[in-house]
């Protein structure tokens, strides 16, 4: 049987270990350095930064969903990004990822949000044919831009002192 929980602090391992496993499928593993001290602070500290969501299946952990809410000056509303869906390989074609997203979507209904929104790598067919079945719109007249690193810092120029 299938169910989903919001996780707590308690399950900080766990979910490093989610990001992770999702870093290697994305042959990025390298660029992780997450920790569970930062997760515990940016997750469930004094000011969190998202939320997370588990997938059990018959007890055992077999996915996990991190978003946070958005906001669009068109809508005049919050909207919901998905930043993170994973589900184990041996554990797809359950309905984990189906029920994730729905329990997003519930989420986002009851938050009053304009919209539920997530990016996806371009090589990831696999998840590309599962959004576009549950009728995801592909948003392909933006182009996504990062500041990281040295850039950001660099772009930031020095601070106020």
């Amino acid at each position: 049987m299938l169910t989903i929980r919001c996780a707590t602090a308690l399950d900080v391992s766990l979910i490093l270990d989610f990001i992770r496993a999702l870093a290697l499928y994305e042959r990025a593993a390298a660029e992780v350095v997450a920790d569970e001290e930062r997760l515990r602070e940016t997750l469930f500290g004094e000011s969190p930064q998202a939320k997370v969501l588990l997938a059990l299946w018959e007890g055992s952990p077999v996915g996990f969903a991190v978003y946070f809410f958005s906001y669009s000056t068109w809508l005049a509303r919050k909207g919901l990004y998905l930043e993170d869906l994973f589900v184990l390989p041996e554990a797809r074609g359950k309905g984990a990822g189906k029920a994730l997203l729905q329990r997003l979507a519930r989420i986002a209904v009851e938050e009053g949000c304009g919209r539920l929104e997530w990016s996806v790598l371009d090589w990831n067919q696999p998840a590309i044919d599962f959004y576009l079945s549950l009728g995801a719109v592909p948003q392909s007249e933006w182009t996504r831009y990062r500041l990281s690193g040295a850039a950001l810092q660099e772009v930031a120029g020095p601070g106020e002192g």
